[in-house]
């Protein structure tokens, strides 16, 4: 989250989220109109969510070994 990004959604909400998506840019501005903290809030809200990561822990895959005997082979 950028210095310039945090002042934008200081000054006018929606306009801070508009790269983040058309839902985004909704919710802000609705919140914007029914309040402008509200709106502020919610913008910070978004501008802060790391998508980078993911949202549950991911494990390292291993493939599933096709050769593994079920059975006893004599």
């Amino acid at each position: 989250m950028s210095v310039f990004r945090v002042i934008l959604s200081v000054i006018f909400p929606p306009l801070a989220v508009l790269d983040k998506g058309c839902g985004s840019f909704l919710i802000v501005t609705i919140l914007t109109l029914a309040g402008w903290i509200p709106g502020v809030i919610g913008a910070l809200v978004i501008l802060n969510k790391d998508t980078d990561r993911p949202a549950y822990p991911t494990y390292p895959t291993y493939p599933v070994n096709n050769t593994s005997r079920t059975r006893c082979e004599y």
